[in-house]
Parts: C-alpha cells; sequence; structure tokens
C-alpha cells in the first residue's frame, strides 16, 4: 500500500500534524500470532502533507503482514519520511501485553539540513 500526499497549504508557517489510531494490527514474524498497537506519528509538514484516507489504509496493509514491533515502527517511519519529507516526524507503536512485558517503540527524525 502506498502513502498519497497533498500539497501544504500553509508552507509558511510551522504546525504540527498528529495522527493517532488504537486499530493497528499485524503478525507477529516469530510466532505469526496478532500484535495490537496504538501508533502515534505526529510531524511538521515541509511541501507535502499525508493523505489522511491513504495512511489509514496504509496502517490497516500491516493486518496480515509478518513482522516484529521493531520492523513495523521503523517502517512506517521510512516510508512517511520517503512519501512527506517533514522537518521533522516522530512514530510512536504502543504494543498491548505480551507475556507480561510491555512493548513501546519510538522513532525520532529530523531533516539534517534544516530546510
Amino acid at each position: 500500500m502506498v502513502l498519497k500526499c497533498v500539497e501544504n497549504p500553509e508552507r509558511e508557517r510551522g504546525y504540527a500534524i498528529e495522527f493517532e489510531t488504537e486499530e493497528f494490527t499485524a503478525l507477529y514474524a516469530v510466532t505469526e500470532q496478532p500484535i495490537f498497537a496504538t501508533v502515534s506519528i505526529s510531524y511538521v509538514p515541509r511541501e507535502l502533507c499525508v493523505e489522511q484516507m491513504s495512511l489509514k489504509a496504509y496502517l490497516g496493509s500491516f493486518r496480515n503482514e509478518k513482522v516484529s514491533c521493531e520492523g513495523a515502527i521503523n517502517q512506517i517511519a521510512d516510508d512517511f519520511v520517503r512519501t512527506c519529507d517533514p522537518l521533522t516526524l516522530n512514530v510512536t507503536g504502543d504494543f498491548t501485553v505480551r507475556g507480561g512485558i510491555k512493548t513501546r517503540i519510538t522513532v525520532a527524525c529530523e531533516r539534517e539540513d534544516g530546510a
């Protein structure tokens, strides 16, 4: 599934966009058992903004994918950066307790050139 973008209508203003879904699911690569997470995405756009409905479809496409928790959140961050090239990006996956262990993964990205 591909993320789609729209033009940033307020390029001259720095502002953050935040998305959150409690419905992220995938299959854990080792056991193939379902994993569940709340995924939060916060970014400061440059020229492009991610289109919300394509983000919903993109996140839903993980449902039958075999991934690790770390791999899923890093892939989301990589795809987001590749698609819309934001000034800053934070992606957090807050995974439900499995085996008595709570897992939270956060990926933070910032453009090195600051442009």
